[in-house]
């Protein structure tokens, strides 16, 4: 069987492609639950379980035991098991792909996921939180590029044209890259509220609020643009206009579990408290809607950074020639259904 002809590809690098990432996403939720229930050192020691190996700890100590040591143990678990997905996906993908790039990638996923798990052991042996800052921001970067990965192994990535910059796919992929510049800049802003130590000041706590704020309207008013340009200029390119309404809809949930893990947290702000329905309100520490909220809040926030950058690797495929030979005009692509700028008429080799 000859891998590298259009019809001989295999399925198994993209399908073990799509488990890793969706097993990557509850892991950030896991992930999550721990440092709002900051339970990261709920078992001391790594990368044994309480001097247990990991994967042959009592199940039962496990399940019955306290809340934050089963959460906490529960995300080992679920990243070891990433770490297996991780390796399957590299045997899949030298077994079937033929790409060298796509080989290359399987194995900085592989080497990402061992590096996020001893830097959460890491955490655990110094009892850093600076540590667990980085292992929070690193967590939703990887869980984005494990989603562009399998779009990258799709049967439909090969089939995308590209072709020439020009100026109107010049201006999205301008504003693309930059969207993904700030979903992570805002994710940091937020993992750096959720990591502060009691010996923060005040102050300091005030301004990463406020840039957290400022960020988040950023955020909101840049898809707005991005949105209005792709929707006049390829307004039937699915693949540009699906990845933007998705973090243009993500985006609106986002705000409003913004607003939502403050009250939660904090309470009303203070010109609202005297009104009927904030009067009476009273936080709960660690109770079920602060957590839910707050990590649904974290959640999808890695939501929007895995479609934003969907959206720049399908803006950089469709807009940036990739070492091209001529072939059929660019609105030629039925798959698509555009009617695109007859500037763009390379095909991408793959």
């Amino acid at each position: 069987m000859h891998v590298g002809s259009p019809n001989s590809i295999s399925p198994w690098p993209a399908r073990w492609a799509i488990v890793l990432a969706c097993a990557t996403f509850p892991l950030i939720w896991v992930g999550g639950l721990v440092t709002t229930y900051d339970a990261g050192m709920a078992v001391p020691d790594w990368p044994t379980t309480y001097g247990h190996n990991m994967f042959a700890y009592p199940v039962l100590d496990w399940l019955r035991g306290p809340w934050d040591m089963f959460i906490e143990h529960g995300h080992r678990l679920l990243g070891s098991l990433v770490g297996m997905i991780a390796i399957g996906l590299n045997v899949s993908v030298f077994r079937n792909e033929r790409r060298g790039w796509l080989r290359v990638l399987a194995v900085v996923a592989l080497l990402a996921v061992i590096s996020q798990g001893v830097l959460g052991g890491m955490r655990v042996r110094f009892d850093n939180r600076q540590l667990a800052m980085i292992h929070g921001c690193f967590g939703p970067a990887f869980f984005a590029f494990a989603v562009a990965y399998a779009c990258f192994l799709s049967p439909d990535w090969s089939k995308v044209s590209a072709g020439r910059l020009d100026r109107s796919g010049q201006r999205i992929l301008r504003l693309s890259a930059v969207l993904v510049v700030l979903t992570y800049l805002q994710l940091i802003l937020g993992a750096s509220m959720r990591h502060l130590t009691s010996q923060i000041s005040p102050d300091f706590f005030r301004i990463l609020v406020i840039f957290h704020l400022i960020n988040a309207l950023a955020i909101a008013a840049h898809i707005a643009v991005l949105r209005v340009r792709i929707a006049a200029n390829f307004p039937r390119v699915l693949g540009l206009l699906l990845p933007v309404r998705g973090v243009l809809y993500l985006v609106s949930v986002q705000l409003a579990l913004g607003v939502g893990t403050w009250v939660v947290k904090y309470g009303w702000p203070e010109w609202v408290s005297n009104w009927d329905f904030a009067a009476g309100y009273l936080i709960a520490a660690k109770s079920h809607s602060q957590s839910m909220t707050v990590t649904a809040h974290v959640a999808i926030g890695s939501l929007i950074l895995a479609a934003s950058v969907l959206l720049l690797a399908q803006t950089a495929r469709r807009f940036l020639p990739t070492g091209a030979s001529p072939s059929r005009p660019y609105s030629a692509d039925r798959r698509d259904g555009a009617n695109r700028p007859s500037g763009l008429a390379m095909e991408a080799v793959r």
